[in-house]
């Protein structure tokens, strides 16, 4: 929560999650839902009001400013605006070069070099643009920067926030295809925010929907995306352009109304005052993750296993 005078503004509320080793889970939702503030909370750039960051088994909000900081080389970040997060008055080499300066992962600056050059390798930059500055470089090759600095540590995990969302089509399938290969050759495991849910398909393993700074639907991507659960899951879904011309008279969910206040909310599904199937007792109180199927949780009270689609309309149009 954040403090606002006398109120407090829900940001995250209520998430809980698990990623396995090796493992991607897609976050999506749409901008403001508390997306970015969860990633950041994970690795404790943010401090959470309250709960528990359970990493490897130690809960890491227990640590002290010298145990985080010898955790945080294990957890990194790739951010969404690669120029703003990289300082325009460094070279390639020293701005991939900092965090093993840094942490002194290397005995010496050649060492380091040498490092730095293998890293350039890894992600795709050439040689020749080590002495280049970020203002010289387009946004794939600032983003590969953003890359290699998060690699240059050694990480175990790390939360992609929105890292191809500024991109080009492109490029974005250019850096995707690399964070997947280098998920494969080094066991990385990714937190992967995004609002694009093409991108989640691809690349995640399970998918988390958060809606106004909760957790609507988790599921396995497969299952999410062949069956959706929650009315706005649904409604996102629906929002994917289709490139086929037999889909043409397609008409996705509209989703009508305004979002609810994140400060001081009432009890109740946060999505009610928007959701066509809304019942009375969606208001009354907090809706809790329900398991419809094995592996998939839903935040709704219509909520039902795959198969049951016609149950589930049944109890909207009575509502």
């Amino acid at each position: 929560y954040f403090k606002l005078r006398s109120v407090y503004l829900h940001a995250v509320d209520g998430v809980d999650l698990s990623i396995g080793q090796g493992k991607t889970l897609g976050l999506v939702g749409e901008s403001g839902c508390g997306k970015s503030t969860l990633g950041r909370t994970l690795v404790r750039l943010i401090e959470p009001t309250g709960g528990e960051v359970y990493f490897e088994g130690r809960n890491i909000l227990q640590l002290d400013r010298r145990g985080m900081a010898k955790e945080r080389r294990k957890m990194q970040v790739i951010y969404q605006d690669p120029y703003s997060s990289l300082n325009p008055r460094m070279t390639v080499r020293d701005l991939i070069a900092e965090p093993i300066l840094v942490n002194k992962l290397c005995e010496n600056r050649q060492d380091a070099w040498r490092k730095v050059a293998k890293l350039m390798d890894t992600v795709g930059l050439a040689q020749r643009l080590s002495g280049a500055y970020p203002h010289e470089l387009d946004g794939g090759r600032r983003q590969r920067i953003g890359v290699a600095r998060a690699l240059s540590v050694d990480p175990k995990f790390v939360v992609c926030d929105e890292p191809v969302s500024a991109l080009d089509v492109s490029i974005q399938a250019q850096i995707l295809n690399l964070l997947m290969d280098l998920q494969d050759s080094l066991g990385l495991t990714y937190l992967f925010i995004t609002h694009d849910l093409s991108v989640v398909r691809h690349i995640s393993d399970d998918v988390m929907v958060m809606y106004l700074g909760k957790c609507v639907e988790r599921a396995p991507s497969r299952d999410l995306f062949r069956h959706p659960a929650h009315p706005y899951t649904r409604a996102l879904l629906s929002a994917i352009p289709v490139p086929d011309v037999a889909m043409r008279g397609r008409r996705p969910e509209v989703v009508h109304g305004e979002i609810a206040s994140p400060i001081d909310p009432k009890p109740g599904c946060g999505f009610a005052p928007r959701c066509p199937l809304a019942m009375e007792a969606c208001t009354r109180a907090d809706v809790p993750l329900t398991e419809v199927s094995p592996g998939h949780f839903a935040a709704c009270l219509l909520a039902r296993a795959p198969g049951a689609d016609g149950a589930r309309q049944a109890a909207g149009s009575e509502a």
